[in-house]
């Protein structure tokens, strides 16, 4: 069958988030320990996985956004030595965390041209578990805008998040196309890939460096490939 609309995630997908959180968040750690050594590798390590933990309970309904970016700018302030923060500190080294992370927003090099030739002929989208106005705002930033119209997020905007089936049938539904004709690329296997293809779409899974893991979804190294995919 053919496949008429082809969405994406974001983060991860189309968005460097990782190199732009990285960057971020070690300019935010070194400033605050003022020239003493700063165990990078370890940094990133925690605050990877800080942010899917907080994340994780932000999309579920546990926190609220700010709520969420408190934990983890005290998190990290523990981690760092820095003692207990009281929820203005936190606040305030979050704010200089985002701004950093808004200026190192890219997309990954071959995002142009695969969207470029997935776009002919075929209607494109995202689903993102996100803030709608941040979401849409990274992609103008990265030369996306055009898809920004068709965004579906999770959260307050669509009441439901990845892995959930209702956020993709939601997205089918509002681009008018059946979810069996719709494929859904994303980087992460059980968000993304499976949770599309339990949810009538062809999940495929962006796995940019091999992992070993055994799945029945199709699976590609770079977006470049979906199209052959696709033929």
């Amino acid at each position: 069958m053919r496949i008429e609309v082809v969405l994406f995630d974001l983060d991860g997908t189309l968005l460097d988030h990782d190199g732009a959180a990285e960057a971020a968040v070690l300019a935010g750690a070194a400033a605050e320990l003022a020239g003493q050594p700063l165990d990078r590798d370890g940094v990133l390590r925690f605050w990877r996985e800080l942010e899917q933990r907080e994340y994780d309970r932000y999309l579920t309904g546990e926190l609220t956004v700010q709520q969420m970016r408190r934990v983890r700018a005290a998190g990290l302030a523990r981690h760092l030595g820095l003692g207990e923060w009281p929820d203005e500190r936190a606040d305030a080294w979050f704010a200089g965390y985002l701004r950093r992370y808004r200026r190192s927003w890219r997309a990954y090099p071959e995002v142009p041209r695969a969207v470029r030739e997935l776009g002919a002929g075929r209607r494109l989208g995202v689903i993102t578990n996100g803030e709608g106005d941040m979401q849409r705002q990274k992609l103008h930033a990265v030369g996306l805008g055009a898809l920004a119209a068709h965004t579906t997020t999770a959260s307050a905007e669509a009441g439901c998040a990845k892995p959930d089936p209702a956020i993709f049938h939601l997205a089918c539904r509002a681009l008018g196309v059946a979810p069996e004709r719709a494929a859904y690329v994303g980087d992460r296997l059980d968000v993304d890939a499976q949770a599309a293809t339990e949810a009538g779409l062809l999940g495929i899974w962006l796995e940019r460096e091999p992992t070993g893991a055994s799945t029945a979804v199709p699976r590609v190294r770079t977006l470049t490939e979906v199209a052959a995919l696709l033929a």
